[in-house]
């Protein structure tokens, strides 16, 4: 739900309802009850968790590798560049595996390396059984991962299954209607306009994700195909049984080399309307209504034709199906499929699985810190966000909080920097599997990047010299601050593939380890307590606002300590009485402080009401609960 959507909520009736249901989390049972309350204009929630009776007690339950892992998205191109040409790549992650050990890493994801045209910087693939020249060779990649296993870091890739590059042998064939392969892509004859009787008009009116129609004209074949995406990013044809067993294929040939499962993306866009159920043809998505929008542009439509087909899910549970075979008949530890797509809870939530049981991906990602909440949401807001997710996950799976990716603009772009810690904190301290991109441990913020150095498709097609920044994802993109040095210590290059953010001599990880007080040593902080805590791992929780500015979470487990996050969301000075707290006893240890806390790691807090900075968060830890 958007900001706008839970201010409208709260202009109605005062009311009061309670929802109560049955959840398992991470192995521990819980019964938890949901109180809304909608009272002089605002929304009050707790929730209340209390163990029931598993056999063992909750810390002796065996949690897998990857149900509490901090996982840590890379973008390559991005990260370190070994070999002075401007572009990170394999050579330079290896150089710098060590970072993944300081920061408390288990597990990353890399965005795309595989062979690639670069229209959409890997996510066009040419080749999905080769690297990317640019990123280093397949022994670059074996040497990558045999390292990062020999430090305990678990490695997933970037599955790319709906579309592929239009210079991919696949479609090579299928455009020459090779045996085999003339179905491997949606293709569709064209319409004749009624105007003039001759011209030919694409089979509907769909529009890509980047503007412009998502057909494309193909003169050597005389039919259109369908681009979701980029012009050159051909939408594969999953209704053709031989795609979905060559997605297997690829699947299986970097699990046997050693790939520990799988991010996959863009699944809402997976498989479109049946023809067969449109007498024969591909039917016009509606129109939105919305007079801002010209035919061309996304929004103008609405995509009811093109995105979140049930038929999908089937598609990512004989994934899942896939993966735990795998894992089956070739031991090790469990692979993983974690699915990408932004879609609304309910049709998100059926990634988990379906009412008939069958079991879909690990987890799809929980996007809703970057859609539903922004600088100026409240900590109700935070609050409400944080339980969606967690009443509509199905019983028995594990949750996940994305706080940004390659997709958005930053995390204190997004927010503030001011809150950079407390929302770091508020990712690892909630149950489930906290994820990071690149930059986000040290608050990096998003670059600059001008309208004559932007290389984003989606910013180039959709906008121009003057509106281009509304679209870019480039500024999320820039490369990392390693140190002070040219080019952030990113590049030895005159000239780095995006510009590097000005403002790397001040915000770099070389400047904040040595800092007394940092992103990064909060972000390590949070990262050790993560691990140590058992109340963390197998805990119970319980998060309520105590006002329109400040949040508090807490973690508890019987016979350990319980810690608790206090974090003020607002942009002026809180003050909140400690006592409303749950589970809260005093005096308590501050265990972590954001750093323009006044606060420091130690400190006692003894007196119930405290008075917090704008932004500020503290990690407090306290006696048991009884």
């Amino acid at each position: 739900m958007t900001s706008a959507a839970i201010s409208a909520t709260r202009e109605t009736r005062c009311a009061r309802a309670v929802m109560a249901s049955t959840a398992k989390v991470l192995g521990v049972t819980a019964t938890i009850v949901i109180g809304l309350a909608l009272i002089a204009g605002g929304v009050t929630w707790a929730v209340l968790a209390t163990r029931g009776s598993d056999p063992l007690p909750p810390e002796l339950i065996p949690l897998d590798w990857w149900q509490h892992c901090v996982l840590y998205q890379i973008y390559p191109r991005s990260f370190k560049d070994s070999d002075g040409d401007g572009i990170g790549d394999l050579q330079g992650i290896i150089s710098e595996l060590p970072h993944f050990v300081d920061a408390g890493v288990d597990a990353i994801w890399m965005s795309p390396i595989f062979e690639s045209p670069m229209v959409d910087f890997g996510y066009d693939i040419s080749n999905f059984y080769k690297i990317h020249y640019e990123y280093g060779t397949m022994e670059d990649f074996v040497e990558f991962l045999n390292r990062a296993h020999e430090l305990g870091i678990k490695v997933l890739l970037d599955f790319v299954p709906n579309h592929a590059s239009n210079q991919s042998e696949y479609f090579i064939k299928s455009e020459a209607r090779d045996p085999g392969f003339e179905d491997f892509f949606v293709w569709a004859d064209g319409k004749v306009d009624p105007d003039d009787g001759t011209t030919i008009l694409p089979p509907s009116n769909w529009v890509s994700q980047f503007g412009g129609s998502a057909w494309e004209w193909s003169t050597r074949r005389q039919q259109f195909y369908l681009h979701q995406f980029a012009v050159q990013q051909v939408d594969f044809n999953f209704r053709n049984q031989a795609v979905r067993e060559e997605m297997f294929n690829i699947m299986k040939f970097w699990l046997d080399k050693g790939a520990d499962g799988f991010r996959v993306d863009a699944l809402p866009y997976l498989i479109e309307a049946d023809p067969a159920d449109h007498n024969g043809s591909y039917p016009d998505d509606p129109l939105s209504g919305r007079m801002e929008f010209e035919s061309h542009q996304l929004g103008y439509t609405i995509p009811l034709y093109t995105k979140d087909l049930i038929e999908l899910y089937d598609v990512v549970y004989e994934w899942r199906n896939y993966v735990d075979r795998y894992l089956e008949d070739n031991g090790g530890d469990t692979r993983v499929l974690f699915s990408e797509g932004y879609a609304n809870v309910s049709m998100t939530m059926l990634y988990y699985g379906n009412e008939k049981g069958t079991i879909g991906a690990h987890f799809p990602f929980n996007f809703d810190f970057i859609t539903d909440l922004s600088s100026k949401s409240t900590a109700r807001d935070f609050v409400y966000v944080i339980l969606k997710w967690l009443t509509y996950m199905p019983y028995g799976r594990v949750p996940n909080w994305v706080f940004g990716n390659h997709d958005n603009n930053r995390m204190p772009t997004r927010f503030r920097e001011n809150m950079v810690d407390g929302l770091n904190s508020l990712n690892m301290l909630l149950p489930g599997v906290a994820v990071t991109y690149q930059g986000e441990e040290i608050g990096m913020k998003d670059g600059y990047v001008s309208w004559e150095d932007t290389v984003d498709v989606e910013a180039i097609n959709r906008g121009d010299n003057e509106t281009y920044m509304l679209y870019s994802r480039d500024p999320a993109r820039t490369p990392y601050h390693w140190n002070n040095a040219t080019n952030a210590g990113f590049s030895t290059a005159e000239e780095t593939w995006l510009p590097v953010a000005e403002d790397y001599p001040e915000l770099n990880l070389a400047l904040q380890k040595e800092a007394r007080r940092s992103h990064f040593k909060v972000y390590q902080a949070l990262t050790s307590l993560r691990k140590k805590e058992k109340s963390l791992s197998h805990g119970e929780y319980a998060i309520r606002a105590l006002s329109d500015s400040t949040l508090y979470l807490v973690r508890y487990l019987r016979t350990h300590d319980t810690i608790i996050l206090v974090f003020n969301v607002g942009e002026a000075s809180d003050s909140v009485d400690l006592s409303r707290i749950q589970h809260l006893t005093l005096p308590a240890t501050v265990y972590i402080s954001s750093i323009h806390s006044s606060r420091l790691a130690g400190d006692s807090i003894d007196g119930k009401q405290i008075t917090l900075s704008a932004g500020e968060a503290i990690v407090l830890r306290s006696k048991p609960v009884s």
